[in-house]
Protein backbone atom coordinates (compact mmCIF):
# COMPACT_ATOMS: atom_id res chain seq x y z
CA UNK A 1 0.00 0.00 0.00
CA UNK A 2 1.12 3.52 -1.30
CA UNK A 3 0.46 5.21 2.23
CA UNK A 4 2.22 2.60 4.65
CA UNK A 5 5.78 3.36 6.09
CA UNK A 6 8.32 0.95 6.59
CA UNK A 7 8.34 1.95 10.12
CA UNK A 8 4.22 1.05 10.56
CA UNK A 9 5.34 -2.43 8.83
CA UNK A 10 7.60 -3.23 11.05
CA UNK A 11 5.55 -2.16 14.37
CA UNK A 12 2.44 -4.42 12.72
CA UNK A 13 4.97 -7.23 12.40
CA UNK A 14 5.82 -6.87 16.07
CA UNK A 15 2.31 -6.46 18.00
CA UNK A 16 1.30 -9.73 16.05
CA UNK A 17 3.63 -11.63 18.32
CA UNK A 18 2.03 -10.61 21.69
CA UNK A 19 -1.80 -9.56 20.20
CA UNK A 20 -4.19 -11.08 17.91
CA UNK A 21 -4.18 -9.23 14.38
CA UNK A 22 -1.48 -6.77 16.45
CA UNK A 23 -4.49 -4.58 17.04
CA UNK A 24 -6.80 -4.36 20.22
CA UNK A 25 -10.14 -3.78 18.36
CA UNK A 26 -10.95 -5.82 15.43
CA UNK A 27 -11.72 -2.00 13.40
CA UNK A 28 -8.03 -1.23 13.38
CA UNK A 29 -6.79 -3.30 11.29
CA UNK A 30 -6.99 -2.81 7.63
CA UNK A 31 -4.73 -5.66 6.95
CA UNK A 32 -1.14 -7.26 7.06
CA UNK A 33 1.19 -4.47 5.75
CA UNK A 34 -1.34 -2.09 5.36
CA UNK A 35 -2.05 -1.24 8.91
CA UNK A 36 -1.37 2.44 9.95
CA UNK A 37 0.15 2.97 13.36
CA UNK A 38 -0.36 6.58 15.07
CA UNK A 39 2.80 8.38 16.71
CA UNK A 40 0.78 11.60 17.91
CA UNK A 41 -2.56 13.72 17.14
CA UNK A 42 -3.81 17.35 17.66
CA UNK A 43 -6.05 19.19 16.39
CA UNK A 44 -7.55 17.68 13.25
CA UNK A 45 -4.16 15.76 12.54
CA UNK A 46 -3.03 12.78 13.03
CA UNK A 47 0.97 11.55 12.66
CA UNK A 48 1.41 8.66 12.25
CA UNK A 49 5.11 6.26 13.25
CA UNK A 50 6.27 7.26 9.89
CA UNK A 51 6.01 10.68 10.76
CA UNK A 52 3.52 11.88 7.89
CA UNK A 53 0.83 13.45 8.78
CA UNK A 54 -2.97 13.35 7.88
CA UNK A 55 -6.00 15.83 8.02
CA UNK A 56 -8.07 13.00 10.24
CA UNK A 57 -11.96 12.29 9.48
CA UNK A 58 -11.52 9.48 11.43
CA UNK A 59 -11.60 11.09 14.59
CA UNK A 60 -11.59 7.80 16.78
CA UNK A 61 -14.32 6.94 15.10
CA UNK A 62 -16.67 9.83 16.26
CA UNK A 63 -15.01 10.83 19.88
CA UNK A 64 -13.04 13.78 18.87
CA UNK A 65 -15.95 16.57 18.69
CA UNK A 66 -13.42 19.57 19.76
CA UNK A 67 -9.90 18.18 18.48
CA UNK A 68 -7.72 16.15 19.41
CA UNK A 69 -5.55 17.07 22.63
CA UNK A 70 -7.77 20.09 23.31
CA UNK A 71 -5.80 22.06 24.97
CA UNK A 72 -8.78 23.09 27.90
CA UNK A 73 -10.01 19.61 28.13
CA UNK A 74 -6.51 18.51 28.78
CA UNK A 75 -5.61 20.86 32.13
CA UNK A 76 -9.03 20.02 33.57
CA UNK A 77 -8.47 16.26 33.23
CA UNK A 78 -4.98 16.88 34.76
CA UNK A 79 -5.75 19.33 37.60
CA UNK A 80 -8.30 16.25 38.78
CA UNK A 81 -6.50 13.61 37.98
CA UNK A 82 -3.46 15.09 40.30
CA UNK A 83 -6.43 14.98 43.35
CA UNK A 84 -6.79 11.18 42.66
CA UNK A 85 -8.30 9.11 40.05
CA UNK A 86 -9.91 6.74 41.14
CA UNK A 87 -12.19 5.76 44.65
CA UNK A 88 -15.09 3.88 45.36
CA UNK A 89 -17.07 7.08 46.40
CA UNK A 90 -19.19 9.72 44.86
CA UNK A 91 -18.04 13.25 44.25
CA UNK A 92 -19.18 16.45 43.61
CA UNK A 93 -17.78 16.57 39.86
CA UNK A 94 -19.58 13.22 38.39
CA UNK A 95 -22.74 14.66 40.25
CA UNK A 96 -22.66 17.87 37.80
CA UNK A 97 -21.70 16.61 34.62
CA UNK A 98 -25.23 14.51 34.89
CA UNK A 99 -26.47 17.45 36.01
CA UNK A 100 -24.78 18.71 32.68
CA UNK A 101 -26.53 15.83 30.61
CA UNK A 102 -29.82 16.06 32.09
CA UNK A 103 -29.73 19.88 31.58
CA UNK A 104 -29.01 19.39 27.36
CA UNK A 105 -30.45 16.39 26.40
CA UNK A 106 -34.71 16.69 26.62
CA UNK A 107 -35.36 12.81 27.13
CA UNK A 108 -33.02 12.81 30.10
CA UNK A 109 -34.20 13.04 33.44
CA UNK A 110 -32.08 10.88 35.47
CA UNK A 111 -28.72 9.27 34.20
CA UNK A 112 -25.86 7.00 35.20
CA UNK A 113 -22.19 6.70 34.17
CA UNK A 114 -20.19 4.07 32.20
CA UNK A 115 -16.61 3.73 30.58
CA UNK A 116 -18.12 2.87 26.80
CA UNK A 117 -20.67 3.05 24.72
CA UNK A 118 -21.16 -1.06 24.86
CA UNK A 119 -22.14 -0.44 28.60
CA UNK A 120 -24.16 2.09 28.10
CA UNK A 121 -26.29 0.13 25.46
CA UNK A 122 -26.10 -2.95 27.79
CA UNK A 123 -26.71 -1.46 30.66
CA UNK A 124 -30.23 0.49 28.88
CA UNK A 125 -31.02 -2.89 27.57
CA UNK A 126 -31.13 -4.39 31.42
CA UNK A 127 -33.20 -1.52 32.53
CA UNK A 128 -35.68 -1.72 29.89
CA UNK A 129 -35.98 -5.68 30.54
CA UNK A 130 -36.71 -5.34 34.26
CA UNK A 131 -38.85 -2.23 33.68
CA UNK A 132 -41.08 -3.95 31.53
CA UNK A 133 -40.77 -7.26 32.87
CA UNK A 134 -40.29 -8.72 29.11
CA UNK A 135 -37.19 -9.95 27.04
CA UNK A 136 -37.75 -9.34 23.52
CA UNK A 137 -35.49 -6.49 21.84
CA UNK A 138 -36.10 -5.44 18.58
CA UNK A 139 -33.31 -3.92 16.48
CA UNK A 140 -32.53 -3.15 12.70
CA UNK A 141 -29.86 -4.52 10.24
CA UNK A 142 -27.08 -3.02 9.93
CA UNK A 143 -27.09 -0.88 13.36
CA UNK A 144 -24.49 -0.96 15.60
CA UNK A 145 -25.12 -0.47 19.69
CA UNK A 146 -21.56 -2.26 20.92
CA UNK A 147 -19.89 -5.41 21.66
CA UNK A 148 -22.19 -7.22 23.84
CA UNK A 149 -24.21 -10.39 22.94
CA UNK A 150 -27.16 -8.66 23.32
CA UNK A 151 -27.48 -6.75 20.28
CA UNK A 152 -24.47 -7.88 18.09
CA UNK A 153 -26.64 -9.22 15.19
CA UNK A 154 -27.32 -8.49 12.28
CA UNK A 155 -24.90 -5.61 12.00
CA UNK A 156 -22.09 -6.36 9.73
CA UNK A 157 -23.47 -10.13 7.75
CA UNK A 158 -23.44 -9.73 3.95
CA UNK A 159 -27.09 -8.91 3.45
CA UNK A 160 -28.40 -11.75 1.54
CA UNK A 161 -28.18 -14.17 4.62
CA UNK A 162 -30.90 -11.45 6.25
CA UNK A 163 -33.37 -13.12 4.26
CA UNK A 164 -36.50 -12.17 3.32
CA UNK A 165 -37.83 -8.84 4.60
CA UNK A 166 -40.89 -9.89 5.62
CA UNK A 167 -39.42 -12.58 7.90
CA UNK A 168 -35.83 -11.43 8.37
CA UNK A 169 -33.44 -13.69 10.12
CA UNK A 170 -31.41 -12.43 12.97
CA UNK A 171 -27.74 -13.13 12.08
CA UNK A 172 -25.08 -13.28 15.37
CA UNK A 173 -22.32 -11.22 13.99
CA UNK A 174 -19.06 -12.95 15.38
CA UNK A 175 -18.73 -16.70 16.69
CA UNK A 176 -19.32 -17.16 20.75
CA UNK A 177 -22.19 -15.66 20.51
CA UNK A 178 -25.10 -17.76 22.24
CA UNK A 179 -27.48 -19.55 19.72
CA UNK A 180 -30.38 -18.90 22.63
CA UNK A 181 -29.88 -14.96 22.29
CA UNK A 182 -31.38 -15.44 19.15
CA UNK A 183 -34.26 -15.95 20.76
CA UNK A 184 -34.50 -12.80 22.06
CA UNK A 185 -33.95 -10.46 19.44
CA UNK A 186 -36.31 -9.49 16.57
CA UNK A 187 -34.30 -7.60 13.50
CA UNK A 188 -35.67 -5.82 10.66
CA UNK A 189 -34.42 -3.32 7.70
CA UNK A 190 -34.12 0.02 9.27
CA UNK A 191 -37.04 2.28 7.50
CA UNK A 192 -38.79 -0.31 7.25
CA UNK A 193 -42.20 1.20 8.02
CA UNK A 194 -45.02 -1.86 7.23
CA UNK A 195 -42.33 -4.12 8.30
CA UNK A 196 -42.25 -2.25 11.53
CA UNK A 197 -45.76 -2.02 11.92
CA UNK A 198 -46.36 -5.40 11.87
CA UNK A 199 -43.46 -7.21 13.95
CA UNK A 200 -45.16 -5.10 16.76
CA UNK A 201 -48.69 -6.12 16.16
CA UNK A 202 -47.47 -9.59 16.13
CA UNK A 203 -44.65 -9.41 18.78
CA UNK A 204 -45.18 -5.83 20.26
CA UNK A 205 -46.70 -6.76 24.13
CA UNK A 206 -43.77 -9.39 24.32
CA UNK A 207 -40.79 -6.60 23.31
CA UNK A 208 -39.06 -5.07 26.12
CA UNK A 209 -37.19 -2.56 24.08
CA UNK A 210 -36.62 -1.24 20.24
CA UNK A 211 -33.56 0.52 20.15
CA UNK A 212 -31.75 1.91 16.94
CA UNK A 213 -29.29 5.04 16.20
CA UNK A 214 -31.41 7.81 14.63
CA UNK A 215 -29.46 7.12 11.66
CA UNK A 216 -26.97 4.37 10.94
CA UNK A 217 -23.56 5.50 12.45
CA UNK A 218 -22.14 2.54 11.31
CA UNK A 219 -23.60 1.91 7.87
CA UNK A 220 -23.19 4.47 5.99
CA UNK A 221 -24.75 7.67 8.07
CA UNK A 222 -28.24 6.36 6.57
CA UNK A 223 -31.10 8.61 7.42
CA UNK A 224 -34.21 8.00 9.09
CA UNK A 225 -36.83 8.23 6.08
CA UNK A 226 -39.27 11.22 6.96
CA UNK A 227 -42.06 9.90 10.09
CA UNK A 228 -39.97 6.74 10.65
CA UNK A 229 -38.88 7.71 14.31
CA UNK A 230 -42.04 9.27 14.80
CA UNK A 231 -43.39 5.43 14.26
CA UNK A 232 -40.90 3.82 16.28
CA UNK A 233 -42.24 6.53 19.55
CA UNK A 234 -45.76 5.62 18.83
CA UNK A 235 -45.87 2.27 18.65
CA UNK A 236 -43.24 1.63 21.20
CA UNK A 237 -46.07 4.05 23.73
CA UNK A 238 -49.19 1.64 22.17
CA UNK A 239 -47.61 -1.49 23.33
CA UNK A 240 -45.67 -0.42 26.36
CA UNK A 241 -41.99 -1.24 24.69
CA UNK A 242 -38.97 1.44 25.62
CA UNK A 243 -37.87 3.09 23.09
CA UNK A 244 -34.06 3.10 23.54
CA UNK A 245 -32.54 6.00 21.45
CA UNK A 246 -28.43 5.41 20.67
CA UNK A 247 -27.12 8.18 20.90
CA UNK A 248 -23.29 7.07 21.28
CA UNK A 249 -22.34 8.87 18.09
CA UNK A 250 -24.84 11.17 17.73
CA UNK A 251 -24.82 12.85 21.40
CA UNK A 252 -23.52 16.14 21.23
CA UNK A 253 -23.18 15.76 17.67
CA UNK A 254 -25.45 16.42 15.65
CA UNK A 255 -26.82 19.15 18.08
CA UNK A 256 -25.78 20.17 21.52
CA UNK A 257 -29.10 18.07 22.81
CA UNK A 258 -27.84 15.37 20.05
CA UNK A 259 -29.97 13.29 17.96
CA UNK A 260 -33.62 14.11 20.23
CA UNK A 261 -33.07 17.67 19.49
CA UNK A 262 -32.17 17.28 16.11
CA UNK A 263 -34.87 15.43 14.98
CA UNK A 264 -37.41 16.66 17.42
CA UNK A 265 -37.99 12.95 18.98
CA UNK A 266 -38.14 11.72 22.78
CA UNK A 267 -37.08 8.38 23.18
CA UNK A 268 -37.54 6.76 26.75
CA UNK A 269 -34.34 5.93 27.05
CA UNK A 270 -31.14 7.33 25.45
CA UNK A 271 -27.36 6.31 25.38
CA UNK A 272 -24.18 8.54 25.23
CA UNK A 273 -20.24 7.89 24.61
CA UNK A 274 -18.31 9.61 21.52
CA UNK A 275 -18.36 13.01 21.39
CA UNK A 276 -19.29 13.32 25.28
CA UNK A 277 -15.57 13.58 26.66
CA UNK A 278 -13.42 14.23 23.65
CA UNK A 279 -11.41 11.34 23.45
CA UNK A 280 -11.70 10.24 27.26
CA UNK A 281 -13.57 6.93 28.43
CA UNK A 282 -16.92 8.17 29.30
CA UNK A 283 -20.04 7.48 28.79
CA UNK A 284 -23.61 7.47 29.90
CA UNK A 285 -27.49 6.33 29.69
CA UNK A 286 -30.66 7.98 30.99
CA UNK A 287 -33.87 8.58 30.47
CA UNK A 288 -37.46 8.80 32.10
CA UNK A 289 -37.17 8.89 35.97
CA UNK A 290 -39.86 6.60 36.46
CA UNK A 291 -38.02 4.55 34.40
CA UNK A 292 -34.32 4.95 35.69
CA UNK A 293 -35.53 5.09 39.10
CA UNK A 294 -35.54 1.08 39.50
CA UNK A 295 -31.92 1.28 39.34
CA UNK A 296 -30.77 -0.05 42.78
CA UNK A 297 -34.17 -1.49 43.71
CA UNK A 298 -33.58 -5.21 41.99
CA UNK A 299 -31.73 -3.61 39.19
CA UNK A 300 -27.71 -4.16 39.45
CA UNK A 301 -25.54 -1.54 37.66
CA UNK A 302 -22.23 -0.41 38.12
CA UNK A 303 -19.04 -0.99 37.20
CA UNK A 304 -15.21 -0.23 38.76
CA UNK A 305 -14.51 2.85 36.28
CA UNK A 306 -18.04 4.55 35.71
CA UNK A 307 -16.68 7.36 37.70
CA UNK A 308 -12.89 7.54 36.59
CA UNK A 309 -11.64 11.17 37.23
CA UNK A 310 -10.16 11.73 33.94
CA UNK A 311 -13.42 10.87 31.90
CA UNK A 312 -15.57 12.93 34.25
CA UNK A 313 -13.47 15.89 33.99
CA UNK A 314 -13.38 15.40 30.32
CA UNK A 315 -16.51 15.04 30.09
CA UNK A 316 -17.61 17.56 32.00
CA UNK A 317 -15.59 20.19 30.46
CA UNK A 318 -16.73 19.37 26.91
CA UNK A 319 -20.08 19.86 27.36
CA UNK A 320 -19.38 22.75 29.12
CA UNK A 321 -17.22 24.29 25.79
CA UNK A 322 -20.20 22.81 23.32
CA UNK A 323 -22.80 24.91 25.52
CA UNK A 324 -20.36 28.39 25.31
CA UNK A 325 -18.52 27.68 21.97
CA UNK A 326 -20.08 27.70 18.48
CA UNK A 327 -18.85 24.39 18.66
CA UNK A 328 -22.06 22.46 16.31
CA UNK A 329 -22.16 25.57 14.36
CA UNK A 330 -18.40 25.78 12.91
CA UNK A 331 -18.67 22.02 12.48
CA UNK A 332 -21.86 21.99 10.45
CA UNK A 333 -20.67 24.97 8.44
CA UNK A 334 -17.46 23.66 7.26
CA UNK A 335 -19.13 19.99 6.83
CA UNK A 336 -21.47 21.45 4.56
CA UNK A 337 -19.31 22.91 2.62
CA UNK A 338 -17.21 19.61 2.26
CA UNK A 339 -20.04 17.44 1.73
CA UNK A 340 -21.06 19.71 -1.16
CA UNK A 341 -17.59 20.45 -2.42
CA UNK A 342 -17.38 16.31 -2.98
CA UNK A 343 -20.37 16.13 -4.22
CA UNK A 344 -19.59 18.46 -7.14
CA UNK A 345 -16.68 16.80 -7.85
CA UNK A 346 -18.05 13.62 -8.34
CA UNK A 347 -20.82 15.58 -10.60
CA UNK A 348 -17.74 17.22 -12.44
CA UNK A 349 -16.45 13.59 -12.97
CA UNK A 350 -20.25 12.39 -14.29
CA UNK A 351 -19.94 9.73 -10.82
CA UNK A 352 -23.18 8.71 -9.30
CA UNK A 353 -22.49 9.86 -5.46
CA UNK A 354 -24.99 10.20 -2.95
CA UNK A 355 -24.15 11.47 0.75
CA UNK A 356 -26.14 10.34 3.59
CA UNK A 357 -25.92 11.69 7.47
CA UNK A 358 -25.11 15.04 8.95
CA UNK A 359 -22.30 17.60 8.51
CA UNK A 360 -20.73 16.43 11.43
CA UNK A 361 -21.42 12.87 10.79
CA UNK A 362 -21.46 11.71 7.11
CA UNK A 363 -20.88 9.40 4.38
CA UNK A 364 -21.33 8.55 0.70
CA UNK A 365 -22.24 6.12 -1.61
CA UNK A 366 -21.47 4.95 -5.35
CA UNK A 367 -23.36 3.43 -7.68
CA UNK A 368 -26.44 3.30 -6.33
CA UNK A 369 -29.88 5.32 -5.54
CA UNK A 370 -30.04 7.22 -1.73
CA UNK A 371 -30.48 3.58 0.23
CA UNK A 372 -32.82 3.55 3.01
CA UNK A 373 -31.41 0.30 4.87
CA UNK A 374 -28.37 -1.79 4.99
CA UNK A 375 -29.72 -4.44 2.10
CA UNK A 376 -29.99 -1.58 -0.29
CA UNK A 377 -26.61 -0.03 0.82
CA UNK A 378 -24.75 -2.99 -0.22
CA UNK A 379 -25.40 -2.64 -3.74
CA UNK A 380 -23.11 0.12 -3.52
CA UNK A 381 -19.43 0.53 -5.38
CA UNK A 382 -17.46 -0.46 -1.70
CA UNK A 383 -14.11 -1.64 -3.74
CA UNK A 384 -13.89 1.82 -5.42
CA UNK A 385 -14.63 3.36 -2.72
CA UNK A 386 -11.76 1.62 -1.16
CA UNK A 387 -9.52 2.59 -3.89
CA UNK A 388 -10.60 6.35 -3.54
CA UNK A 389 -9.74 6.51 0.34
CA UNK A 390 -6.29 4.76 -0.26
CA UNK A 391 -5.25 7.13 -2.73
CA UNK A 392 -6.72 9.91 -0.83
CA UNK A 393 -4.53 8.04 2.38
CA UNK A 394 -1.14 9.03 0.29
CA UNK A 395 -1.98 12.36 -0.05
CA UNK A 396 -2.44 13.03 3.55
CA UNK A 397 -6.24 12.80 3.91
CA UNK A 398 -7.43 10.56 5.99
CA UNK A 399 -11.25 8.71 6.27
CA UNK A 400 -11.61 5.06 7.14
CA UNK A 401 -11.31 2.66 4.62
CA UNK A 402 -14.57 0.64 5.42
CA UNK A 403 -17.19 2.91 3.87
CA UNK A 404 -19.58 1.66 6.68
CA UNK A 405 -17.83 4.38 8.84
CA UNK A 406 -18.68 7.75 8.51
CA UNK A 407 -16.13 10.90 8.23
CA UNK A 408 -16.63 12.94 11.30
CA UNK A 409 -15.75 16.57 11.71
CA UNK A 410 -14.58 18.24 14.44
CA UNK A 411 -14.22 22.29 15.82
CA UNK A 412 -10.26 21.92 15.23
CA UNK A 413 -10.96 21.27 11.53
CA UNK A 414 -10.24 24.95 9.56
CA UNK A 415 -11.59 26.24 5.95
CA UNK A 416 -8.20 25.76 4.55
CA UNK A 417 -8.26 21.72 5.64
CA UNK A 418 -11.51 21.56 3.92
CA UNK A 419 -9.90 23.49 0.99
CA UNK A 420 -6.85 20.98 1.12
CA UNK A 421 -8.95 17.69 1.36
CA UNK A 422 -11.32 19.60 -1.68
CA UNK A 423 -7.95 19.79 -4.11
CA UNK A 424 -7.10 16.03 -2.81
CA UNK A 425 -10.07 14.35 -3.89
CA UNK A 426 -10.66 16.28 -7.29
CA UNK A 427 -7.51 14.93 -8.04
CA UNK A 428 -8.03 11.22 -6.83
CA UNK A 429 -11.37 11.21 -8.75
CA UNK A 430 -9.60 11.52 -11.99
CA UNK A 431 -6.56 9.18 -10.98
CA UNK A 432 -9.14 6.40 -9.61
CA UNK A 433 -11.05 4.84 -12.63
CA UNK A 434 -14.61 3.31 -11.68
Amino acid sequence: MGYIGSRSIALQQRAMKVAPLGVNSNFRYWGEGATLYMDKAKGAYLWDVDGKRYIDYRLAFGPIILGHSFDEVDRRVIEEIQRGTLAAMTYELEVALMEKIVEMCPAVEMARLACSGTEATMHAIRVARAYTGRELILKFEGNYHGFHDHTLWSTYAPAESYGSRRSPIPVPASSGIPKSMGEKIITLPFNDFEGFERMMKAYGEQIAAVITEPCQGNCGALDPQPGFLELIRKLATEYGAVFILDEVKSGFRFANGGAQEYYNIMPDMATYAKAMGNGYPVAAFGGRQEIMSIIGHGVAQGGTYTNNKAGVAAGYTTLCILQQQPVIETINQRGRRLMEGLNDIFEDNSIPAVFSGHPAMFSFAVGIEKPTCQREWTESERAYYLRLVEAALERGVMPDLDSREPWFLCYSHSDADIDETLNVFADVVKMVKK
